[in-house]
């Protein structure tokens, strides 16, 4: 496994080997080619192909919430540079080699948001909009190559790391099917099986992970 992150990367790929796993850290931009292309030669270096590629980068914690005309144009591109052109820019650099093997899973991180709509994240939302119909897309051009792309949109998912307050997170419980917070663990079960052979005949789906939110 390859983790790519700038922060916590190295931290991962230890706990991971650790437990008799194999996994590098490869430190990445992914609003940059040159970087995506890297961390994907690294990849292939290092474990001889990509089955995988889960999209996961995006900004979201560290956005402050404001009305949509006060978002600026410079913070409206740094979202969609992250969140879209990273999301575009990782599968271009692994999709070569996913085609070379006749095989491949894209899997891509969206939001609930989507469907709720919400105030003070204009750009955000987009963005995840957008990753809904960049599936769908995707999912068209790559299947004569026995290359799923799926995507799993969370809810508002408690990390530990957000500088959104706790308070807010405990307040969706009640808006829930499944009264309680969210956690990444909650999510692992639909990553795992859009990875799988279980899931070889699903591509341009969007699996909504968000304990049954009742605004949708």
């Amino acid at each position: 496994m390859a983790d790519v992150d700038f922060d916590n990367a190295s931290k991962t790929a230890e706990e991971i080997k650790s437990k008799e796993g194999e996994a590098i850290a490869v430190k990445t931009d992914v609003s940059v080619e040159e970087s995506t292309l890297n961390m994907a030669k690294r990849a292939v270096e290092a474990f001889g192909g990509i089955d995988i590629l889960v999209n996961n980068a995006a900004l979201y914690g560290d956005l402050e919430l404001k009305p949509w005309n006060e978002i600026t144009a410079e913070e409206w591109d740094k979202v969609m540079q992250i969140n879209l052109r990273g999301l575009f820019l990782c599968v271009k650099a692994v999709a070569p080699n996913m085609i070379k093997r006749g095989k491949g899973k894209i899997i891509n991180i969206a939001s609930s948001q989507v469907w709720k709509g919400g105030a003070g994240r204009l750009h955000y939302i987009t963005s995840k909009a957008g990753v809904v119909g960049f599936t769908r897309a995707l999912a068209r051009e790559m299947g004569a190559h026995n290359i799923n792309a799926n995507a799993v949109a969370p809810g508002l998912t408690f990390t530990g790391f957000s500088k959104i307050p706790k308070e807010r997170f405990e307040s969706t419980s009640a808006t829930r099917s499944i009264k309680r917070m969210e956690y990444p663990e909650d999510l692992v079960g639909t990553v795992l099986f859009l990875a799988s052979e279980e899931s070889d005949f699903i591509s341009g789906q969007t699996i909504v992970v968000d304990g049954g939110d009742m605004f949708h």
